[in-house]
């Protein structure tokens, strides 16, 4: 999963790019009321450089914590859309610096920043069909924590995933999809093989499931990021998201307060 890289490659990516967008990727922080701000600020996030506004999550717990108080929100229906008006605009307009890294679906039912209840600037993003990925997505995926230390990773999946499931018939029957909607499928391919060793009662869940963690693993592993995870700077969590609920369940890779 992860991109071949040279110690030049490395030394641009760590050096030269972050020199040259150190700028735009100064801290910043979301702007929530006092009760929005509890298991985060509880967990070790960092100073806020604007009065009044929630401290950024600067460690894995704090960032990890504060997405799933935003997805306990959403599933309770007591949404609070913190930093989505002109201001939290404004704010962030010069510079940025997101606590999370998303890597989901492009399916319409499942964006990242309302499901987590997170707010302008909080959140890098990357959707590609079924989450799968290439060098340039990994490339999308390392730059926040290789440039903006920025340290939670979540690769999200979700409930009946049409590209899962057409992946999956397409792998069965041993035939092609149409146009580059067969790169979608060679990318499955290896939970496919997976799921397929198995007997399960619904096995393109099952293969979502298998594909989210492979990912995350593959990401963990990776040799631009593996170093951050093995200081505890970094975490891959894989996680799988309930349509009928709404809920974010956790695969794997959750960190530790």
């Amino acid at each position: 999963m992860g991109t071949a890289g040279t110690p030049q490659r490395r030394a641009i990516l760590t050096g030269g790019l972050a020199a040259t967008t150190a700028a735009l990727l100064t801290a910043c922080s979301s702007k929530t009321d006092s009760t929005a701000r509890g298991t985060a600020a509880a967990a070790g996030a960092s100073t806020s450089p604007s009065p009044g506004a929630a401290a950024r999550p600067d460690s894995p717990w704090a960032a990890f914590a504060r997405l799933m108080d935003g997805n306990r929100r959403w599933v309770d229906g007591r949404l609070q859309h913190p930093d989505r008006d002109p201001k939290r605009r404004e704010f962030v307009a010069e510079e940025q610096k997101p606590y999370g890294v998303i890597l989901s679906c492009i399916d319409s039912r499942v964006p990242p920043e309302l499901l987590f209840d997170t707010g302008l600037g909080d959140l890098f993003v990357m959707r590609t069909g079924g989450q799968v990925v290439g060098p340039v997505v990994v490339g999308s995926v390392e730059y926040g924590p290789m440039t903006s230390g920025t340290p939670l990773i979540v690769v999200l999946g979700h409930q009946r995933c049409g590209a899962v499931k057409a992946a999956y018939e397409a792998l069965r029957d041993g035939k092609e999809l149409p146009g580059n909607l067969q790169s979608i499928a060679d990318a499955l391919e290896p939970a496919y093989e997976e799921t397929a060793k198995g007997k399960h009662a619904d096995p393109v869940d099952a293969m979502t499931r298998v594909h989210i963690n492979q990912t995350a693993a593959g990401l963990r592993s990776n040799q631009d990021l593996a170093p951050m995870v093995k200081k505890g700077d970094l975490a891959v969590v894989s996680a799988y998201y309930s349509l009928d609920t709404g809920r974010v369940e956790v695969l794997s890779g959750a960190p530790s307060a």
